[in-house]
């Protein structure tokens, strides 16, 4: 039987794995890449002889890349090292509390009691239960299915299973759920944020992200040398299972025939033919005619009212002093629902946003030399509008001001020896149509997670990865919409059936 040839367009977390587990089955596949190296949201930025991941900083789910290694015959550890942490994240607030959040769920009970008293302990015990109920009700009805509808999620939960769908609180509002666990505001706040993991606001998206504190909790892993090394292992991998990966090259066009897909042309002009494409981009993409006019039909464009979350990141060389920091650390506001009114309904960079930092050079230890310069990625969450018009230089200052401002009155203070600013401008052109969206479509209300594009459009042999896609961003859910990805076409490919 001959070889079905595929070509992969871009070199993401979806991507590389959809790559990979074609060419493990058999298939010959082209992996094609815009960019120089692997990656695509998950990269890094230089300074000087410094590499700051610049991308996603938190990774979850080993178990994900250890199934996807191990079907192509490969060990995960052989690959890349991963730690695991103990401590989850460190929150801190303008008057000075701090709380940190554990792998261990006894340890968060007690740091939560000592942080707002008992009750609020148990109203935690609570929550993580509710968690994990929803993660498990919805791991194999949804995050592992094709294309998840509301029928579907019924038909596979059954008679037996309906109670367990009523109790995920479907139409939920997080917010407000949180508010059946937790009677302090910090800490509604402090899990309402599951919610920007998805790109979302925690006052309009659906109570079932709070199964994020479940994966959460069962473990964090720092991959040794910086999550940029997972892409890396990944590329690594696909081209010893015999993956074409070539880099610089910037696809013009999707190609049909007989309105099917057939290939690909290169800006330079070359043209490459095969059986199927899948499309690891934004479907943005796709809709605004940037694969051309011929496949703008195959996913629905995305208004930009339902956008997701972008940012305003600054990657650093700081020396840090004051409050000590972990790996993963949050300051709080206590503005917290005008900074998501800011993003989603004025369209304006928050003047109270939430900090996120990614301590590159840390562990879950306090062990550091203050005085030495070290990598940090400071972030806050922005509208998705840079296609729409670059934010002016007095605001990004204006927010910048706010942003270190917060930081200071938290404990920490910055002594930034250089840093490179991205914007949704600068993220709109790395992810062209996108207007800087870092996480595809917002999550908000609970028709949307049924709304996401799935792997398969509606072009035969045309597919999508990635984020943006089903069943959502992140880095394992990216890398499962690979695997979706890859299980659908091969299906398509090797049926009897037109």
């Amino acid at each position: 039987m001959p070889t079905h040839r595929v070509i992969v367009i871009g070199a993401g977390m979806g991507g590389l794995v959809s790559a990979l587990e074609l060419a493990s089955q058999g298939f010959e596949v082209t992996l094609l890449e815009r960019a120089a190296t692997p990656g695509g949201k998950m990269r890094e930025v230089r300074l000087a002889d410094h590499a700051i991941d610049a991308g996603p900083t938190v990774f979850t789910m080993r178990w994900v890349f250890e199934e996807i290694f191990a079907e192509a015959g490969a060990q995960l550890a052989d690959y890349i090292d991963l730690q695991p942490v103990e401590t989850l994240a460190r929150h801190a607030w303008a008057d000075g509390q701090q709380l940190d959040l554990f792998a261990d769920l006894a340890r968060s009970h007690d740091a939560i009691a000592n942080f707002a008293g008992a009750k609020e302990a148990q109203g935690f015990l609570a929550f993580s239960e509710r968690a994990r109920s929803i993660y498990q009700t919805l791991e194999h009805s949804f995050i592992r299915t094709l294309k998840p509808s509301p029928l579907t999620l019924m038909k596979d939960a059954g008679l037996s299973g309906l109670s367990d769908l009523w109790r995920i609180n479907p139409f939920s509002i997080l917010w407000q759920s949180l508010g059946e666990f937790f009677q302090n505001p910090r800490l509604r706040q402090l899990f309402g944020r599951y919610a920007t993991y998805c790109g979302s606001s925690p006052f309009a998206a659906p109570a079932t992200l709070m199964l994020v504190a479940h994966v959460e909790q069962n473990g964090v892993w720092l991959p040794q040398g910086g999550m940029h090394r997972m892409a890396q292992a990944l590329a690594t991998l696909a081209q010893q299972q015999g993956v074409s990966l070539r880099y610089n090259c910037h696809v013009a066009e999707i190609l049909l025939k007989n309105g099917r897909a057939q290939g690909v042309r290169l800006a330079d002009g070359e043209s490459v033919y095969a059986d199927a494409v899948v499309v690891n981009a934004d479907p943005a993409a796709l809709a605004a005619g940037l694969f051309g006019a011929s496949v703008q039909s195959a996913v629905s464009p995305i208004p930009v009212r339902m956008r997701s979350l972008s940012a305003l990141t600054w990657s650093l060389l700081a020396r840090c002093e004051g409050m000590p920091l972990l790996r993963h650390n949050v300051f709080f506001s206590d503005q917290y629902q005008d900074e998501f009114d800011a993003i989603f309904n004025q369209h304006k960079l928050p003047q109270t946003p939430t900090v996120y930092i990614c301590a590159q050079d840390r562990d879950d230890h306090e062990h550091l030399n203050p005085a030495s310069p070290e990598r940090l990625l400071c972030l806050v969450n922005a509208p998705a509008i840079g296609d729409q018009r670059p934010f002016a230089p007095n605001e990004i200052a204006s927010c910048q001001e706010t942003t270190f401002a917060l930081l200071q009155r938290c404990g920490l203070t910055l002594h930034p020896e250089t840093s490179v600013l991205s914007t949704p401008s600068d993220f709109n052109q790395l992810f062209p149509a996108t207007g800087g969206a870092l996480y595809g479509q917002a999550s908000h209300g609970w028709r949307a997670s049924f709304t996401r594009p799935a792997a398969k459009t509606r072009i035969p042999r045309l597919y999508l990865a990635g984020g943006s896609t089903h069943p959502g961003p992140g880095i394992p859910m990216a890398a499962m919409s690979g695997r979706l990805a890859a299980q659908i076409l091969i299906k398509d490919l090797l049926s009897t059936k037109r």
